[in-house]
């Protein structure tokens, strides 16, 4: 739904839900624009001492999430507290269910509440936006269930204002693409391993580099990698040199078939077969 305020209105809402609820808060941080934005309205209406970012270290998420976490919470000066998760040990994640996001989010969840708890968090919020809710969103259902609640959805954020606001407010990182984490790279019921969330890091990394493009995602289908690129990037692979630059990397990351989807990138591709989603009520309000 598309909102009429100016970004600064936008904002200035947000700022009001944040004194609304009071300090201290957590806030469940990834690094990624939807999160850096509720941060940083956090830190404009409490105060930077009263705001507790909190990011997992993990093997779902590539190093790179993590440096700009720890580079966009120095900027807004706020208490950036670093977490490892362990995921991949609990066996109803690592078998790669359709409701893999749930058991991922409830661990994180514990392990916010733990932080909450120790620093006084009167709230645990997180960046989840209005236009999240209209897919396969599992995760939030846990998070839901354990009391984290998202502002940018309460307050009807859409995407585009979201990046409107960040840009507003100077952050380094307003146009950054979206990230998910790694293991939405691999189809329901293929087990995720360490080795294959590594390959498909490197690969991304391979792709972004070789073919110059930003939204990437290289799906693993097993012999078969598919990669995914922003709708409006997919003309970097009319190069033929391009194409076999990027099908020799991925050959040599053990793939025997590079692909290019054709439709490019689209969020929540894998789950395009499921016969069964969690859907979140597409508008959502709390008083």
């Amino acid at each position: 739904m598309a909102h009429s305020e100016a970004p600064d209105e936008k904002l200035a809402e947000l700022e009001e839900w944040f004194k609304g609820v009071g300090g201290p808060v957590v806030v469940a941080f990834s690094g990624g624009v939807d999160s850096s934005v509720v941060l940083a309205a956090a830190a404009r209406a409490l105060g930077p001492p009263q705001v507790y970012a909190v990011t997992a270290d993990s093997p779902l998420y590539p190093r790179s999430e993590l440096e700009w976490a720890k580079r966009v919470a120095e900027l807004l000066g706020v208490n950036h507290v670093v977490i490892a998760t362990s995921e991949l040990e609990d066996e109803n994640f690592a078998s790669n269910p359709p409701l893999r996001c749930y058991y991922c989010k409830k661990e994180l969840a514990r392990k916010l509440k733990e932080v909450a708890k120790r620093v006084g968090a009167r709230v645990i919020v997180d960046g989840t936006n209005s236009e999240d809710l209209g897919g396969h969103r599992p995760g939030y259902l846990a998070f839901s269930e354990e009391g984290v609640r998202s502002p940018l959805a309460e307050l009807g954020f859409t995407k585009a204002d979201v990046r409107r606001a960040a840009r507003l407010l100077g952050l380094p990182n307003w146009d950054k693409p979206s990230m998910a984490c790694l293991a939405s790279r691999i189809p329901y019921g293929q087990r995720i391993t360490v080795e294959r969330l590594k390959r498909i890091e490197a690969a991304e990394a391979a792709v972004r580099s070789l073919a110059g493009v930003r939204q990437v995602r290289v799906r693993d289908h097993g012999d078969i990698a598919r990669i995914e690129v922003g709708r409006d990037e997919r003309r970097a692979f009319f190069s033929e040199e391009v194409m076999d630059k990027v099908a020799r990397e991925l050959k040599l990351l053990g793939w025997k078939y590079v692909a290019l989807d054709l439709e490019g990138y689209r969020s929540g591709s894998m789950d395009e077969g499921l016969a069964e989603k969690v859907v979140p009520k597409a508008e959502l309000r709390r008083t």
